[in-house]
């Protein structure tokens, strides 16, 4: 496997949460000679300065100032989300029934509720004390379990497995004995927090170079940002990373792609770096470019019939810029030509993917943040089988290829 697959697996090992992702985000750039700005802070910037600012702990903008004004010479974006479908536990979570202790949760996002079946599961997130200090927690070990029921106690589960979230998808924690699940993390003083299930098998390589793992969706894109932010080259344009959070349920959130933290950090750029012209902002998000970076649907061996014929990428293929006719992406001809022209700069080759016309389109943060800034945008992704499931497939080949595209575009 190439060493930078090897690298994405890592990644995903130590990210089961959008706030861990984001804590080993900053830890690399950080390595790198970034340094942390506070949006309570006042800003003083400049040209070649390299600084992240994080929201709420699980949304992250990490940029490089270019050496002319952001009026003059724009910005070179890639935009990712740090969040992936997964369950997650309710403020009310301890449960007793019938003798066990189980965790209340409810699901979160489109995930694909089957694949968490009888796997070793975690908790993971952040707690909260009274004071208002939080901190990463993660349980030890595989505690959680959501087991399926024995086909002897229901035969119709050959003709489909119904699971309704509310009474079937409940992890179980231990016999009712055992202790809450607070007290487990090492938190039973927190007042409030943010938990989720994570699985806990390490990501794993398999045969044809590939790369097994959770939510590569999408921390495989947010992985190849910051390899390309750290690599590109000083330019007369600011390059710029940003992750957000809650892509998954909307993106609705102060620090989701519909909240304002990409307009106010661009704002703050401008006024920061010492452009008096009220129309500075404006001149510079006319100039910019975003990459919109989500994992993309490979053509399914299985399921080849709900691909379109002519639009089927593959594993190893490179990546993928993917259109719709009614905007659920935000590609169009000068965007597309544009990632095509600086991937091939890369010499990366560049795969194609339209939704088929009878079937709806998922959407990613790029028709959002165009929407909001007015930014030119192209949707791309590198190509994922079972995506949504507790575990994925991607293709180490396509991580270096997606880092030199991605590098290309903000150099």
């Amino acid at each position: 496997m190439s060493s930078l697959g090897d690298d994405l697996r890592a990644f995903v090992d130590v990210s089961p949460t959008p706030f861990h992702a984001v804590a080993e985000m900053t830890r690399r750039l950080a390595e790198a000679g970034f340094t942390e700005l506070l949006e309570t802070d006042r800003w003083a910037l400049r040209p070649g300065g390299a600084h992240f600012v994080v929201r709420d702990g699980g949304s992250l903008i990490a940029f490089r100032v270019g050496s002319a004004s952001l009026a003059d010479a724009g910005l070179r974006i890639v935009g990712t989300h740090t969040d992936s479908p997964t369950f997650k536990v309710r403020p009310l979570h301890d449960i007793r029934r019938a003798g066990y202790r189980l965790v209340g949760v409810e699901p979160y996002g489109g995930l694909l509720a089957h694949t968490w079946l009888d796997r070793e599961l975690t908790v993971a997130g952040r707690v909260t004390t009274a004071d208002g200090t939080s901190r990463l927690v993660r349980l030890a070990g595989a505690t959680l379990r959501i087991p399926s029921l024995a086909i002897h106690l229901d035969r119709s589960v050959r003709d489909g497995l119904v699971l309704d979230p509310q009474r079937h998808l409940v992890p179980v924690l231990g016999l009712e004995s055992e202790p809450e699940l607070l007290e487990q993390l090492g938190a039973p003083d927190a007042v409030g927090f943010d938990l989720v299930l994570a699985d806990t098998q390490p990501a794993a390589s398999t045969g044809s170079d590939w790369i097994a793992a959770p939510r590569l969706d999408n921390l495989g894109s947010c992985h190849s940002a910051t390899h390309a932010l750290i690599a590109a080259e000083p330019a007369a344009h600011t390059a710029l990373f940003v992750a957000n959070d809650h892509e998954e349920v909307g993106s609705g959130s102060a620090e989701g792609a519909r909240g304002s933290f990409l307009a106010d950090v661009l704002a703050r750029l401008v006024a920061a770096t010492g452009d008096t012209d009220p129309q500075a902002y404006h001149r510079a998000m006319a100039r910019s470019r975003l990459l919109s970076a989500d994992m993309a649907h490979a053509v399914h061996p299985n399921f080849a019939d709900r691909h379109e014929p002519n639009h089927t990428p593959r594993l190893g293929g490179g990546p993928v810029v993917k259109h719709n006719a009614n905007q659920a992406y935000a590609t169009d001809a000068t965007t597309a030509a544009w990632f095509v022209a600086r991937a091939s700069e890369a010499g990366v080759p560049v795969q194609h993917f339209v939704t088929r016309a009878d079937l709806p389109c998922g959407s990613t943060i790029g028709p959002l943040t165009a929407t909001r800034l007015g930014i030119a945008t192209v949707d791309v992704g590198s190509p994922t089988l079972a995506m949504h499931s507790c575990r994925e497939l991607a293709s180490a080949e396509d991580v270096p290829l997606m880092v030199r595209a991605m590098t290309a575009c903000l150099s």
